[in-house]
């Protein structure tokens, strides 16, 4: 059995994780944020994400601060402006579940001694402790293998979000009287970055207007950029279209309300998860396998058995094949009928 890790880091004092990539990815980050408040509960914990994804993480108890890395605007300012500051707070330790080799080359020239992160990846002979990234588990077991190297303790699974008591208020405000008037409150998500990830809008059309005739209420959940998608599939009664008017956190409270969120394999799922509510999520290009599919008892994927997937791992803007068949072939009438069956 390992030692305790108080026994062999007891000088841990300034511990930084790093995840600067999507909305999903830094929710799961958070099991580990509260492990390390667990391991190392008199440490300052801090964290760096990027400007898009910040907000998701305000009013967590598990963090000292975050740490804002806008790579997107001037790359090169940006790191310059970065390393300042981690050099200036001298971190201890840090945990890099992001395998960027941007961020192994920033932990380095920062002269953090412990640098701990996955043994996959070309620049991973900058970091100090290689752990192995797990096959065929959830990528939050992936994650939280990072403290592998310094304890033995399991550590749920469970991501969160902490939203104000006055968001939740709010949230309530929105959708209370249609959750009042409907037989169930369903958020959903068309939406994601990349086009392959997206059941088509047609379908989403047809499965809204469906559940709308069901007496179900919907809530439109998503980006300013997915507003007028969201616009186009909403019918015309018992439902409401919330993208592009709420933070992240903000909209983490109103799902939070909802029976069930049906998305694409996104971060709308994540959030989902994050709130406890439950998930029915359509896996195309992507599989299960990646990692990174709804993990709670009660959630489902949605997918089809087909030689081409996965196509990727993230994604991509147009099917390889040009048919995009492993959405195509997940039609609305199936959908309903899963909704059905799961309020009946």
């Amino acid at each position: 059995m390992k030692k305790n890790v108080n026994d062999d880091l007891k000088n841990i004092k300034k511990i930084l994780v790093v995840q600067t990539a999507f909305i999903g990815d830094v929710i799961l980050v958070t099991p580990l944020l509260r492990a390390l408040n667990d391991l190392f509960p008199n440490s300052q914990i801090d964290i760096m994400v990027t400007p898009q994804t910040s907000n998701i993480l305000n009013n967590n108890p598990n963090i000292n601060s975050i740490i804002i890395f806008d790579k997107k605007k001037n790359k090169l300012k940006a790191s310059l402006k970065v390393l300042r500051q981690l050099k200036l707070i001298k971190y201890d330790i840090v945990f890099t579940p992001h395998s960027s080799i941007t961020t192994a080359i920033l932990i380095f020239l920062a002269g953090i001694p412990i640098r701990v992160g996955f043994d996959r990846w070309s620049a991973r002979w900058l970091l100090t402790h290689k752990v192995k990234h797990l096959a065929n588990v959830h990528k939050i077991k992936k994650i939280l293998n990072l403290l592998s190297p310094f304890t033995d303790r399991e550590y749920s699974m469970q991501t969160e979000l902490f939203p104000t008591k006055e968001m939740i208020e709010n949230a309530l405000s929105i959708v209370g009287d249609l959750k009042l008037n409907s037989k169930k409150l369903i958020a959903l998500a068309p939406g994601s970055n990349w086009f392959t990830k997206r059941w088509p809008k047609e379908y989403y059309k047809q499965l809204a207007e469906k559940l709308n005739k069901l007496n179900f209420g919907l809530i439109f959940i998503g980006s300013k950029d997915e507003e007028n998608l969201c616009e186009e599939i909403k019918p015309d009664e018992k439902s409401i279209n919330l993208a592009g008017k709420l933070s992240l956190l903000e909209s983490a409270a109103v799902v939070e309300l909802c029976d069930i969120m049906i998305c694409n394999d996104s971060g709308a799922l994540h959030i989902a998860d994050a709130v406890k509510t439950d998930v029915i999520s359509f896996f195309g290009p992507t599989v299960k396998s990646i990692g990174y599919f709804p993990y709670r008892e009660n959630d489902k994927v949605l997918e089809v058995e087909l030689d081409c997937r996965p196509c990727s791992s993230h994604g991509t803007n147009k099917c390889p094949l040009e048919h995009h068949n492993c959405m195509k072939m997940i039609e609305p009438d199936f959908v309903v009928q899963e909704i059905i069956k799961r309020f009946s």
